[in-house]
C-alpha cells in the first residue's frame, strides 16, 4: 500500500505569509508622497506688516523695563481682567 501526501503540508503557510508581506511591502516602497501648499497659505506664512510693528513696540517696552521708566497703572489692569472674565 502507498501512501500519498494529503492536502498543503508540503506548503509552509508561513512562509506564504511573508511572501505576501513580501509583496505588499514592495508595492508600497514605489509609492511616494506629494504634499502642495496653497498660495493662500504661502502668503500667511510670510512676514506680516503686524510682525514688523508688534517686534518694534515690544523692544520699546523692553528698553523701558530696563531703563525702569515702565510703569504699570493698575487701575487699567484691573478693567482688562474684569474685560477678560465677563466675555
Amino acid at each position: 500500500m502507498k501512501i500519498n501526501n494529503f492536502g498543503t503540508s508540503g506548503v509552509n503557510p508561513y512562509k506564504r505569509q511573508m511572501n505576501k508581506l513580501d509583496n505588499i511591502a514592495k508595492t508600497t516602497a514605489n509609492a511616494t508622497d506629494k504634499i502642495e501648499i496653497s498660495t493662500t497659505a504661502k502668503e500667511m506664512q510670510q512676514v506680516s506688516q503686524y510682525a514688523v510693528n508688534r517686534q518694534t513696540k515690544v523692544d520699546e517696552l523692553k528698553i523701558q523695563v530696563e531703563n525702569g521708566n515702565y510703569k504699570i497703572n493698575p487701575n487699567e489692569v484691573a478693567k482688562s481682567i474684569l474685560n477678560f472674565y465677563k466675555r
